[in-house]
């Protein structure tokens, strides 16, 4: 199963500016965030990932619920945070 799964913004990296550190229940990872519109998120906002890349910026309510939700389902969701934990995007 592959789930969404929200993030905060913690930096948009300067010298990939399709790329931002994202912060997701602890752990941090490069996300690709080309599909969003440029320059539409910042530090501090949420967005929803799936398979590294920001599919849309969320709201930190919706955020909050989602992972209320991810984290009530159990193993599905530790899954995936140990799958973030275990990728990484190649810099170039």
């Amino acid at each position: 199963m592959c789930l969404g799964i929200p993030g905060e913004i913690v930096e948009v990296l300067s010298d990939r500016p399709d790329l931002a550190m994202v912060d997701v229940s602890g752990v941090k990872r490069a996300i690709n965030i080309g599909l969003l519109e440029h320059g539409s998120v910042v530090p501090g906002d949420w967005i929803l990932i799936h398979v590294g890349f920001a599919l849309s910026k969320i709201d930190e309510m919706e955020a909050k619920a989602a992972l209320d939700f991810l984290e009530s389902i159990g193993q599905a969701y530790e899954d995936e945070i140990a799958a973030l934990r275990d990728s990484m995007i190649e810099e170039e």
